[in-house]
């Protein structure tokens, strides 16, 4: 799941986040790419399950899903159609996409549960501690949770791979799901770190 490369007017100027008082904005292209996405998820997490040795279909499927999922943002920045829901939505597909697919190459055999363990523990530490200041829009995507899950779902496709048509690349799959697992740890961190400060800047 990954991220586009830095486009130089997002660098002249940061990019907006959402606040409470952001409009939700339902009706928007981004959206309804962001809906397809959570809603292909199924399918996907079906054909990766059921995929066979020497067949490339879960591995294209998986491979177009995952680089999908820049465009919301991108079409978001395009069309001048960033919202509320948007902002909720695109992070939330990603976490379900992680969740989704570490689970099912978990009760395949094809990875460890303790990935799925992991993930999902640190992401209910996240949601727990950091749900006000995210309400409040301080919480930001960083370029660790971005990079975190670009890895993850380059990890997925390898793994996947190597489950059906190149044995080698699991190798790197697993690999891969170290490094993305370290860093979505740190990235956590680093939400934390930024709810907390949150939370001292209301009581000043």
């Amino acid at each position: 799941m990954s991220e586009p490369p830095v486009h130089p007017r997002s660098v002249a100027t940061p990019r907006r986040q959402s606040g409470p008082d952001e409009p939700l904005r339902p009706w928007t292209i981004p959206n309804a790419v962001t809906l397809l996405r959570l809603l292909l998820l199924v399918p996907v997490c079906w054909f990766v399950w059921h995929g066979v040795q020497g067949s490339w279909l879960p591995v294209v499927l998986l491979a177009i899903w995952a680089s999908t999922d820049w465009v919301d943002g991108l079409l978001a920045r395009l069309l001048d159609q960033r919202s509320k829901l948007g902002e909720w939505l695109d992070p939330f597909t990603d976490r379900l996409g992680i969740w989704g697919l570490a689970l099912t190459l978990s009760i395949s055999g094809v990875i460890g549960w303790w990935v799925l363990g992991v993930i999902f523990v640190v992401d209910m530490i996240v949601a727990f501690s950091a749900a006000k200041a995210a309400r409040a829009g301080e919480l930001g995507v960083s370029w660790v949770g971005k990079s975190r899950t670009a890895v993850l779902f380059v990890a997925v496709l390898f793994v996947v791979m190597g489950a059906t048509v190149w044995p080698a690349a699991d190798a790197i799959g697993q690999v891969l799901l170290v490094v993305g697992v370290v860093l979505h740890v740190i990235a956590a961190l680093g939400y934390i770190t930024k709810a907390h400060r949150h939370r001292q800047s209301l009581r000043a």
